[in-house]
């Protein structure tokens, strides 16, 4: 198995259904109309439900634990920047490119994005230092 390198970078296509927001709301408790009333959200600055920021954000998680580096991942600590609001049923693009490896810990910075596929513009912007023992 070879060792990741700095600059190495992973990409993942990815939306998320309404149904999806729902359960989030339900799993978190954050049960803000602004991401499920549409008649609320016509009201806001957005005129129509958001998706919650962790939401967006969660999609690093799957990457890290099952895609790059995969199983045996260790999600050691994540910081976020919410650029823009998400909307449901829009193609988004997550963007992860190692930045930094330290071999002696087994660990690496990796700056981490969400990319709206519609516009080109960065909804999440954050980066994570995760821990592998065979791959860093």
């Amino acid at each position: 198995m070879a060792l990741l390198e700095v600059g190495n970078s992973y990409r993942l296509p990815f939306s998320y259904t309404q149904e999806q927001v729902n359960r989030f709301a339900e799993v978190t408790g954050d049960n803000n109309p602004l991401h499920s009333d549409e008649a609320y959200a016509a009201t806001t600055p957005f005129k129509r439900p958001i998706m919650h920021g962790f939401l967006g954000g969660s999609v690093f998680s799957k990457i890290f634990g099952t895609l790059f580096p995969g199983e045996g991942t260790v999600y050691l600590s994540q910081n976020l920047r919410f650029m823009r609001p998400m909307f449901v049923d829009t193609p988004y693009e997550a963007v992860l490119t190692i930045s930094e490896i330290d071999r002696e810990k087994h660990r690496a910075t990796v700056q981490t994005q969400v990319i709206d596929v519609n516009s080109g513009k960065a909804t999440i912007e954050g980066e994570a230092i995760v821990m592998h023992l065979a791959k860093l």
